[in-house]
Formats: structure tokens, C-alpha cells, sequence
């Protein structure tokens, strides 16, 4: 089939951008299957595998559709999408407000996130492994690693230092973020046992990642998914986080702690050898790769095809959240 994969960013990308990574490998995988893939993205695009469609921001991009496409999929929502006439999917990424009444073929990322909307349509994230380093689980792991865009509050980067410094002599390396942030008001970490790497990606952020002892992430929010948490995984490092979201179906106790607790965190990460680096490991491998990705999403696919809603109702939010921040105990 002819498959327009849909996005209001550019693709690719080098650092931070989970959504173009993630319809990268999509792309790529159900290219492989034998499907045609186009990718309606702004201009500056560029794709090795597949055509890219430049979109015109002077047209609606329903309109910019090609008439021979089988099924869209959206990682975004359009105006006007009632009056496409070709199939389509559309991937929620985010968390949205009560107010919102989302796509009735919405898929969301996680069965918590889903769920938390009304639905039960979801898709995991999967990546594509073979284009990351091949983690060495022997080797000497020297510190702890946050993962995520540290100026947002609701990563908590500032739970995941406490939680070093409770601890007697463990390191923490923030990966996303600088010493000094004035987009939180003014925060200057002085503690000499938490180092900032600032933004990377690509093979130097898995330099990192493979010697790292474990992922501390006490995220405030309903994390929807989390690709910190699986690209940590990948590369053997057990995950200490907060008990939101999608942390609860990803993170069992095989593979981490979960509590909103930073005594409980801290002594866990104390605890750390208890984890097996190579379980962590073959679980990314096998669950959140980006052909398993692919196929779930075929079936998606056939089902719109078959004129089939995926939602019986508009997913509404439907645990209302009073506080901007989930629980955080210090």
C-alpha cells in the first residue's frame, strides 16, 4: 500500500526529536515490508529511503495529500480533517487538556496513556537498534544518567540530582541540560558529583548511556511514553523513576524502582547491582523495536481501511489532574 506518513517537524534529526525518530524507523520498516512511504514534512527535509513532500504552509494539508495514497498517518491533527476522504490514523504523542476532544482514529502511545483518554488504541514506540551502537555489558558502568530536556519541570531534573546527592558517592550525568538554567528562573547546580553534557545525540549520547549505572527519571507528569526510558534500557541500564504514566506497564520489577518517594529512589540506586544489565537489554530489544512498531501499526492501518473507527467516541481526558505537578516527596 501507499502510506503518507504526516508531521509538522523536520525530518531527520540528530539530537531531541522522539517524533521524527520514531516515524523514521516507522518509514523505514514498512518500506522493508514492501509499502511505498512518502513523508508530508516542512521544507529542509530529506530522506535516504523515501519521497519527501515539502509542506506549503499557503494550503490546507488535507490538500496536499496525493490522490493515490491508501492511508495517512498523522502524528499531528489538521484543521479541516473531517473532509479528507483517504483513510487515516492519527498518533497522539502528547498529553492534552479536559477540554479537548481528540480524532476518533486517534492511537496513542502507551495502554495507560490510552486509557487515561478512554481509549484502548495504542501503538509502543519502537526503535530501530541496529542504528545504535551495540551496547558492552561488561563494561565498568561509572555513574547515573538523567535523560530529557532538563528545562522542562516536569522531567524533574532537579529530583534526580537530590536523589544523587542522597546517596554516599554516586554521580549523576544530565544528558539534556546546562549547569546554569535561566529558563527555570535562575538554577545553578553547584554539587561537583553532577556533571551537565548539555544536548547530544547520535553516537556520543551512547557513549554515555553504555556507562552508565541506571537512568534516574522522577518525572511530575503522566510520562505518555518515554524514549529515555527504552534507549536506557537498550543499553543495560535499569530505570528509577516515578510511578507515572506509562512507567508502571513499562518498568516491572525486573527492570527498576518506581516510587515518588526520593528516599526510596535513593536507596535503589544505591542497590543497583541487583538488576541484570543484559535483562534490561533483551527487553528493549525485543519489545520496543521499530518492526513490531510497524506491524502494529499495519493493523491499524487495515482497519481504516476496512472503513472501521478506532474509537467508538472522541477520547476526552478523563481523570482531571488539579495540581500542574504529580506528587514529588522529599
Amino acid at each position: 500500500m501507499k502510506i503518507v506518513i504526516a508531521n509538522n517537524s523536520k525530518i531527520p534529526v540528530e539530537k531531541y526529536g522522539g517524533t521524527e525518530r520514531v516515524i523514521w524507523y516507522l518509514g523505514l520498516e514498512l518500506t522493508k515490508l514492501g509499502h511505498k512511504v512518502e513523508f508530508l514534512v516542512p521544507a529542509g527535509s530529506s530522506c535516504t529511503y523515501a519521497n519527501v513532500i515539502p509542506i506549503d504552509e499557503n494550503k490546507e494539508i488535507i490538500e496536499q495529500i496525493p490522490k493515490d495514497t491508501d492511508v495517512v498517518h498523522f502524528n499531528m491533527t489538521p484543521s479541516n480533517i473531517d473532509l479528507l476522504q483517504t483513510p487515516y490514523i492519527i498518533t497522539q504523542h502528547g498529553n492534552f487538556g479536559e477540554s479537548v476532544q481528540l480524532n476518533r482514529n486517534s492511537v496513542f502511545v502507551s495502554s495507560n496513556h490510552a486509557i487515561r483518554y478512554g481509549s484502548d488504541s495504542f501503538v509502543y514506540n519502537g526503535l530501530d537498534w541496529d542504528d545504535y551502537s551495540k551496547p558492552d555489558l561488561t563494561k565498568k558502568r561509572n555513574y547515573f544518567h538523567f535523560l530529557g530536556k532538563a528545562a522542562w519541570r516536569v522531567k524533574n531534573v532537579k529530583g534526580a540530582i537530590n536523589i544523587i546527592k542522597k546517596t554516599k558517592n554516586e554521580r549523576l550525568y544530565v544528558l539534556g541540560g546546562n549547569r546554569l538554567n535561566l529558563s527555570m528562573g535562575f538554577r545553578f547546580t553547584l554539587s561537583p558529583r553532577v556533571h551537565f553534557c548539555g544536548m547530544i545525540g547520535g553516537k556520543r549520547k551512547d557513549e554515555y548511556l553504555m556507562k552508565s549505572k541506571g537512568l534516574i527519571f522522577p518525572a511530575l507528569w503522566h510520562e505518555p511514553f518515554g524514549l529515555a526510558i527504552i534507549e536506557s534500557l537498550y543499553f543495560g541500564c535499569p530505570v528509577f523513576s516515578t510511578p507515572y504514566g506509562s512507567m508502571q506497564e513499562l518498568i516491572t520489577p525486573q527492570f527498576g524502582v518506581l516510587s515518588n518517594k526520593l528516599s526510596v529512589l535513593a536507596d535503589a540506586v544505591e542497590n543497583y547491582s541487583t538488576f541484570s544489565n543484559k535483562d534490561c537489554h533483551e527487553y528493549a530489544l525485543e519489545n520496543f523495536n521499530s518492526a513490531k512498531m510497524a506491524r502494529a501499526y499495519l493493523e491499524k492501518y487495515e482497519r481504516v481501511l476496512s472503513g472501521e473507527i478506532l474509537n467508538p467516541v472522541h477520547p476526552t481526558l478523563k481523570e482531571i489532574q488539579t495540581s500542574r505537578f504529580l506528587d514529588w516527596f522529599e
